[in-house]
């Protein structure tokens, strides 16, 4: 990357010039995110995996302005248009937009209306407008532009008389305003300070539309339009229920382009201010109204992926129950519910079907079924799916005489029918149909969140808003980033590890990971790291950005249990060896870890960073950072909207945040809304500060609209 590049990174992120260098490089050796954070502190100066992705990702758009300045310069080059100051100007541009205004007046054009004027010989008189419209008031008036349009006439190049030639020299004007780089420069700038969004319901489309009523009659500033408000507004112009505009002060704009090129009150200037006039609403309102529109776009595109990613990170690091053997069940009426049992590796011991929402002797017969499996297969724990005939099914299980201290978690089932449905699936359980694996879905993500959704498309969890659209491959980005963070770090079980959880581990990808299961199946269990080394098409590189996210627990290398990447065995071998001890004496040893002296390890490779996070390993060795496991119950005799009551106080989990508030489950089959206005007892800006997907909360019924299927919810003190 350019030393330019480099600089420019730099002073936008406020990170110091030799660690984007140092990002830069390992980027391009092929080192992931989170191999870069973790593993190379000292190369980085301890960047986070946020500034490390943001720097990749500017990066990225200068590359994408360089190939865009080049195919420019390349362009003008063969054309001879290329001069010394043009090439200047092009290669100064620093954005987008404005290499873009540079390049117009140069871009091979369709036929406009001033290429045909050209065409009939009029440029020069449109020239002379200019010109005279520049000129000191009293050097001006003695200018007529109907006698100088006389020389213009021509039968032959279908310019009949001078009105023709004015409209044509006009059409020239207009066009040439339309293309000067400073003129857009300050308008578009006027846009982004003076612009205003609106929008306005279709005639006849009122009642059609009712969903998007808010916005058929809406006006706001473009500097403080939300980008959920732009998304839904967009989306409503897309339904065909709402037409949308933007556009600044028609007469602040006209001013401005007044100031550039009219500087009297002649004939000739009245000529340029009717060119003036026409070009703004016919090429540079439309211009500069579209780019507005992208402009607003993106950025309601990046706040929304944002808070996608967000709600996403907090689903996937959700607390884990762990290895326990689970009964879980798919809620149905009268298909019945699904039930399976797994054993702690989430394998699955047993499948069936029981009807206790049937009626007659299908109840009791439901009841000593699971009672029995209860007792057969030692059930630690029992998961319900939240979906249909959930909070049912959750009263069913609550009245038989089941032991105590097996608990019952209703889970969240999002995307489990899309799961159910996949190739994974279909190649995990062969032999079971769809509803069996629905239910297995749902008890492994009791016992490990994070193993389980990986295996679903991310857009199908159920935690963003208008996900259809933003853009698609930005946001395909960014929940990428955002699993394979999450993945990394947890860790990863090499031995127990799915194809799908391991595709996120740094440095794999779904070929290598493919090629783990299919070693593991044929060999047996990892008994170390290094016979990763063994599995085809895993080379040298790939190893040294996964291992250390790879766990061997109970290996015989203790070292492989923790994220001490192997590349630092030998130094803590050494450490074990200062101290008297063997490194399996030192694993798990926080006393006699905390005894080293860190700075008598310090070299040109391994810094105090890196040290640190060897000594925290060492103390913990393989720690998951997720928070522990607590169970949560909804209130008891609330199972639907019509039990809603004004007032009510109601245990819920915070299921989607969005920058309007957030959406929480009650357990009601319905999701109410807290907005943001009722998130906290002070003024809240952001609510992704006070709630996170997955929270655990306590929420206050504000009121509840049965026809439209509404819940408000406060989560105010008051």
């Amino acid at each position: 990357m350019s030393t330019p590049h480099i600089d420019l990174i730099a002073g936008e992120l406020g990170v110091p010039t030799r660690a984007v260098a140092a990002t830069a490089a390992l980027l391009d050796e092929g080192a992931t995110v989170p191999f870069i954070s973790r593993y190379r502190k000292e190369a980085t100066g301890s960047l986070d995996e946020v500034a490390v992705t943001a720097i990749r990702d500017r990066r990225e758009q200068l590359q994408e302005l360089d190939k865009r300045r080049a195919a420019i310069l390349k362009s003008l080059d063969e054309r001879e248009l290329l001069t010394p100051e043009l090439n200047r100007a092009v290669t100064r541009a620093a954005t987008l937009a404005v290499l873009e205004d540079i390049y117009l007046p140069y871009r091979p054009k369709r036929r406009t209306r001033a290429a045909m004027a050209r065409e009939k010989g009029l440029a020069p008189l449109a020239e002379w407008l200019l010109d005279v419209a520049a000129l000191p008031a009293r050097e001006a008036a003695a200018e007529d532009p109907v006698h100088r349009a006389a020389a213009y006439v021509d039968d032959e190049k279908d310019v009949p008389d001078t009105d023709a030639a004015l409209a044509g020299a006009r059409d020239i004007v207009a066009e040439v305003a339309n293309e000067d780089a400073d003129v857009r420069a300050e308008v578009r700038e006027l846009y982004r300070r003076q612009g205003q969004v609106s929008a306005k319901v279709i005639k006849g489309k009122e009642e059609a539309g009712a969903k998007f009523r808010d916005w058929f009659d809406w006006s706001e500033p473009v500097s403080r339009v939300a980008g959920h408000r732009m998304l839904a507004m967009r989306r409503g112009e897309s339904e065909k229920v709402l037409t949308m505009r933007i556009a600044p002060p028609e007469e602040v704009a006209l001013r401005i382009l007044d100031t550039r090129f009219c500087r009297n009150g002649s004939p000739a200037a009245d000529e340029v201010r009717k060119a003036l006039a026409d070009g703004w609403k016919r090429l540079l309102s439309v211009a500069l109204e579209t780019e507005m529109r992208l402009d607003l776009k993106r950025q309601a595109d990046a706040e929304a992926i944002g808070v996608f990613a967000g709600n996403l990170r907090e689903l996937l690091l959700a607390a884990p129950l762990g290895r326990k053997r689970v009964l879980a069940l798919d809620p149905g009426f009268r298909t019945g519910c699904k039930l399976v049992v797994l054993d702690r590796q989430g394998e699955l011991l047993h499948n069936d079907t029981v009807y206790p929402h049937t009626g007659g002797g299908r109840v009791a017969a439901a009841g000593e079924l699971l009672k029995s499996l209860v007792k057969k297969h030692r059930v630690e724990a029992m998961a319900v799916g939240n979906g249909t005939a959930g909070r049912e099914t959750e009263r069913w299980l609550g009245s038989l005489d089941l032991p105590s201290d097996i608990p019952l978690v209703m889970v969240n089932e999002s995307g489990a029918s899309i799961y159910s449905a996949s190739p994974i699936a279909r190649a995990e359980f062969p032999d079971h149909d769809v509803t069996v694996r629905g239910a297995v879905s749902i008890g492994r993500r009791l016992m490990d969140p994070l193993a389980e959704l990986v295996k679903i498309d991310p857009k199908s969890i159920g935690v963003g808003q208008y996900q259809h659209d933003v853009d698609q491959k930005d946001l395909k980005r960014s929940l990428d980033d955002t699993v394979m963070s999450c993945v990394n770090a947890v860790g990863v079980d090499l031995n127990m590890a799915s194809a799908a959880l391991l595709g996120y581990v740094s440095g794999l990808g779904p070929q290598l990971a493919g090629n783990i299961v299919a070693h593991r199946s044929e060999n047996g269990p990892f008994a170390s790291r290094r016979q990763l080394l063994k599995v085809p098409r895993l080379g040298p590189k790939a190893f040294e950005q996964a291992a250390g996210f790879l766990r061997i627990p109970d290996g015989k290398q203790p070292l492989d249990a923790s994220a001490v990447h192997p590349e630092r065995y030998k130094l803590v071998e050494t450490m074990a060896k200062d101290l008297g001890c063997a490194v399996a004496e030192l694993v798990g040893d926080s006393e006699r870890a905390r005894r080293l002296r860190l700075d008598d390890y310090v070299d040109d490779e391994v810094g105090r960073p890196t040290l640190e996070d060897i000594l925290a390993e060492l103390a913990k060795p393989g720690r998951d950072p997720r928070d522990p496991f607590e169970v949560f119950s909804f209130a008891e005799g609330v199972e639907k909207m019509e039990d809603l009551e004004e007032g009510m106080r109601l245990p819920g989990i915070v299921t989607n945040v969005t920058n309007f508030g957030a959406f929480i489950d009650i357990g009601v089959h319905q999701d109410g809304l807290a907005h943001i206005s009722q998130l906290a007892d002070r003024f809240v800006r952001d609510p992704s500060e006070v709630v996170k997907a997955g929270q655990k909360v306590m929420a206050r019924v504000l009121d509840v609209d049965l026809q439209r299927k509404r819940i408000s919810l406060s989560l105010k003190d008051g």
